[in-house]
Parts: structure tokens; C-alpha cells; sequence
């Protein structure tokens, strides 16, 4: 939902505490479909999975997520919110014969991982390391 990028230790407690109080936000039923790539022309960096229901609850939180984090000096993303799930990243430029192909099992894989219920949003620390990315959940947030 939202990607903070490098913060300190203690500007995460400051952080956590902007984002500890339960969401104004209600919980909601959210679907996880369609695959698509960014950028959408060029070399794909990142392959995702698309929200097909429960978008406006989410960029209402997403919304208030970003309101609670301006005041400690986190600019709000200036391009239209885009849910997505990232499913993979694309570490080097794939040539025109990869992009085709690509491009093909986008159009042609019919990618519906399911619905599920957001009852909370989850502050997750990500360390990265040879092995790749490693997540830990440091806070969950309740919606309403």
C-alpha cells in the first residue's frame, strides 16, 4: 500500500506510533485478478496481479494511511493510486523476442488468485540480502 523506503530506527517508532490507532477505514472484501507489467510499454521492471474488487475501500485507506504520514515528512505520491499486488521483479531489460513473449501470456493467462476479507493493514520491515528480500511484520493495524 504504501512503501516508505530507508528509515531510521528512530524515526520508525515515530512512524508506528502515526499509524498504531485503528483506521477510519471499514473493512472490506477485496479480489486479487488480472497480471499486468510496469512500465506498461518498454522493458517490464515489475509483474503484478490486479485488484478487481474492493478498490475504493483500499485507496480510502491508502488515503489515510498518507495523511497520517505527511505530517512526519512523507511526501504523498503524486501519480493516480494504482493497487496492485507485485508478484515479480524484473532485474535486467528483457530483449524484444522476452517482451513478445511476455506480452502474449499477459494477454493470454487468465490470472484470478480469489477474493479474501481486509479486516487490517500490516507495517512490515523488509531486509534485503543476496538471498533476496526477507519481511517482518512489526505492526498490524485494525480497520474499523
Amino acid at each position: 500500500m504504501w512503501f516508505l523506503g530507508e528509515v531510521s530506527e528512530q524515526r520508525s517508532i515515530t512512524v508506528l506510533d502515526a499509524l498504531r490507532p485503528p483506521m477510519r477505514s471499514s473493512s472490506f472484501d477485496m479480489r486479487i485478478s488480472g497480471l499486468g507489467a510496469f512500465p506498461p510499454s518498454g522493458s517490464p521492471r515489475v509483474l503484478w496481479l490486479g485488484v478487481t474488487a474492493g478498490l475504493q475501500q483500499l485507496a480510502l485507506a491508502h488515503e489515510e494511511v498518507g495523511s497520517r504520514l505527511e505530517r512526519w515528512g512523507f511526501a504523498t505520491e503524486t501519480r493516480p493510486y494504482s493497487a496492485h499486488l507485485t508478484i515479480a521483479r524484473i532485474n535486467s531489460p528483457l530483449n524484444a523476442s522476452e517482451r513478445g513473449l511476455l506480452r502474449d501470456a499477459l494477454e493470454t493467462i487468465d490470472a484470478d488468485a480469489g477474493s479474501c476479507r481486509v479486516e487490517m493493514l500490516t507495517v512490515y520491515r523488509s531486509r534485503t540480502s543476496p538471498k533476496g528480500a526477507a519481511y517482518e511484520p512489526l505492526l498490524r493495524v485494525p480497520l474499523s
